[in-house]
């Protein structure tokens, strides 16, 4: 037998491969389409309340339904650009989480310092005790501070308030202002102190002038819950005069379910303009870090 002969009548060539039903997806393709679909599935689980309340925001006759208005206006905006309804709510709503946001900062600052630079057997059980107080719900102890708060005269007044929403911010913001107080070399300290600075100088001076994108962090998450703080003025503040927006905005909420969802949707808007204008304003500081790198060197 010759060697022709020895061949396949119908050889395949080597480059080419049977197709068995479709192209082949290797597992890191699937894992990938698998996480994109996630993703997408949670970013539309954003995007539909957002979509919500810009349309409804332009609709007179806004419902719960998702669905371009048929004749857009911005009469619902009219209706809610008052003093009552968002002016004076938003200014005590300013005053009141501005000045809580200042107060939690300057406490997370000085409560941070010594748990990040001196060493002892009590920081570790008192940070976790400290971050134990911010698992408590705060419906649980607002009757013994509301009776707190009576007994002192503190109810009823902005400046109260202010104290217990920074004191209630404050664990975490310990918490967040001792990390990134760990970021900042010693050394630098020890060169202050050797010009003869004492320990608030070179903590004002050096360390914090460092932490920038620390503070700014712990500044802006302070202030967003704060600001989105329904419960404690609430409970409270008693004044109509004196009630942040966060509460302001349950006027919206009729009687017997009826709800003015275009001006609820527009008077959200407004709610929401001041936190982006302040992550907007200071964004540009969170992406800078901590230049350290050549503070040491030499």
């Amino acid at each position: 037998m010759s060697a022709l002969s020895a061949r396949p009548a119908h050889p395949w060539p080597r480059s080419a491969k049977r197709r068995t039903g479709g192209p082949r997806w290797s597992p890191r393709l699937r894992r990938r389409l698998a996480a994109d679909a996630a993703l997408l599935l949670v970013a539309a689980a954003f995007l539909l309340p957002l979509a919500w309340l810009v349309l409804a925001s332009i609709d007179n006759d806004a419902t719960l339904r998702v669905s371009a208005p048929g004749s857009p206006t911005l009469d619902n905006f009219s209706a809610v650009w008052t003093d009552e309804i968002t002016f004076t709510p938003m200014l005590n709503s300013l005053l009141l989480c501005g000045g809580a946001t200042i107060l939690t900062v300057a406490c997370a600052a000085l409560a941070a310092y010594p748990l990040s630079r001196f060493r002892s057997r009590v920081v570790r059980p008192y940070l976790l005790t400290v971050l134990f107080t911010t698992c408590l719900p705060i419906t649980a102890i607002m009757v013994p501070v509301y009776g707190l708060f009576v007994q002192v005269n503190l109810i009823d007044t902005m400046y109260g308030t202010a104290l217990f929403l920074a004191a209630s911010q404050l664990p975490f913001a310990i918490w967040l202002m001792k990390n990134f107080m760990d970021g900042v070399p010693v050394i630098l300290e020890e060169a202050a102190w050797t010009d003869g600075a004492s320990w608030p100088q070179s903590l004002i001076r050096v360390i914090l002038p460092l932490m920038g994108p620390g503070i700014t962090v712990v500044m802006i998450y302070s202030f967003i819950m704060m600001w989105g703080n329904f419960f404690v003025p609430f409970m409270l503040l008693l004044s109509p005069e004196q009630l942040p927006a966060s509460v302001s905005i349950f006027t919206f909420f009729g009687n017997y379910g009826q709800v003015v969802y275009g001006q609820l949707a527009a008077f959200s808007i407004l709610y929401s303009t001041p936190v982006l204008l302040l992550y907007i304003l200071i964004s540009r500081r969170l992406g800078g870090g901590f230049a350290l790198g050549g503070a040491v060197k030499g």
